[in-house]
């Protein structure tokens, strides 16, 4: 691999760079207190409203969409766009700023690669220049939903209507009050094979029926004005023409979702646990404990060098995922992007330990970003699919890889005797 960033990328970067700096660093604060004012519920912060202008003016805008996309692509390859996700992970609210957030992004991707003209038409153009937002709603409350062929919600034809009955949760975005369509998984066929029963339509937002049960807590915070939700449908009638690709294609459909989204989630990890160690340096140089700076410490000089390592090393390893996915496409770089949602996650969680015990008191408080970073990786390792998930699916691969080296006589893994 070429570690060094081509012209393009650097100029890209430097430009994102700058706009977080004069733009979006200076308004962390002013959306924080919005946010977490409970008269702002379910409000959209203004701040936000006002830099995606400017970002859209400044040309920092969809990014992720790599550029087989084509026309809805801004030309950059997943390898190209990962030390740019870095950048936004530093603040995770600044995805949506420059219209690159989830679950929008990976609704975007869906639409672009999957959804018919008129879909694109009607959901994906005002997703593109962010007028609106959505929800993916697969999830359900019954059933272990990590395995994405247990979804139970019906959808059942009739007439030129499909049907759906059936209740979804941590159905993020669905509290947005710019939120317009739910991209929602369900069981077309119980008969067909285990993965060929289910599709995705388009379920518009205020179709009749569809109940907001309760917004959903995250570590007692509901995370305004996204929020999660638990939903009920209710004999919710939509077109036919809004389902995505075909009836039975809704576990192709997730396969291909997920695998961008899971690297671009690892690179905010990345973004948060790199700043979180820029923060513990300063801090450790600022303060004084028994004595002697907290730099000068032992430990603390210990937990730095552990957090730079493990930054370095899934850093490298988002870059080999994203030029995996690249070159073979998410199933041929299956096994790394497994890699990376495990490591990623599992990142920001290590470094956000490290930094709240050096900081004390103020970091555990809403007075650094450390407490939601911590928070955020922590719940990456259950939202994107549990670790158990991938390391079984890794683990899979792995072996499967090993036995055909040993088949072919290749690295010495015969061994002597028995």
């Amino acid at each position: 691999m070429d570690f060094d960033y081509s012209p393009k990328v650097l100029e890209a970067k430097a430009k994102l760079e700058a706009f977080m700096d004069e733009q979006v660093y200076p308004a962390e604060r002013e959306h924080h207190d919005f946010v977490m004012d409970q008269n702002n519920l379910w409000k959209q912060p203004p701040i936000v409203e006002e830099l995606k202008v400017k970002a859209r003016a400044s040309g920092i805008w969809n990014w992720f969409l790599p550029a087989e996309y084509g026309e809805f692509s801004p030309g950059f390859t997943n390898l190209e766009f990962a030390p740019l996700a870095e950048v936004m992970g530093r603040l995770p609210w600044s995805f949506e700023v420059f219209n690159c957030s989830a679950p929008d992004r990976g609704n975007m991707e869906v639409l672009a690669k999957f959804g018919s003209k008129e879909q694109q038409d009607q959901w994906l153009r005002p997703l593109l220049e962010g007028r609106i937002r959505s929800t993916y709603a697969m999830t359900e409350p019954q059933v272990a939903s990590s395995d994405a062929t247990n979804m139970q919600l019906t959808i059942v034809r009739d007439g030129d209507e499909y049907v759906l009955n059936g209740r979804k949760w941590w159905s993020s975005n669905i509290m947005h009050p710019h939120n317009e369509v739910l991209v929602t998984m369900g069981v077309t066929n119980p008969d067909a094979p285990r993965h060929q029963r289910h599709s995705m339509v388009l379920v518009p937002r205020d179709s009749p029926g569809l109940e907001v049960v309760r917004a959903v807590e995250v570590f007692g915070n509901y995370h305004s004005p996204a929020g999660h939700g638990e939903l009920a449908f209710h004999d919710v009638r939509v077109p036919v023409d809004n389902i995505i690709l075909g009836e039975g294609q809704g576990f192709t459909i997730a396969q291909g979702r997920l695998g961008p989204g899971r690297f671009q989630y690892a690179m905010t990890n990345v973004g948060m646990a790199q700043r979180m160690l820029e923060l513990m340096c300063a801090r450790a140089e600022q303060r004084e404990a028994f004595g002697r700076k907290m730099s000068e410490q032992s430990s603390v000089r210990q937990d730095i060098a552990r957090a730079r390592c493990q930054i370095e090393q899934a850093r490298l390893l988002v870059f080999k995922a994203a030029a995996e996915m690249d070159k073979s496409g998410a199933k041929g770089a299956r096994d790394y992007i497994s890699m990376v949602k495990i490591v990623g996650p599992k990142l920001a969680h290590d470094v956000a330990e490290r930094a709240m015990q050096i900081f004390g008191g103020k970091g555990v408080s809403g007075d650094t970003p450390i407490a939601d970073m911590y928070v955020l990786g922590r719940l990456m390792r259950i939202a994107d699919g549990p670790d158990e998930v991938h390391m079984n699916q890794l683990a899979k691969l792995t072996m499967a890889q090993a036995e055909i080296e040993r088949l072919a006589g290749r690295g010495g893994i015969d061994w002597y005797g028995d």
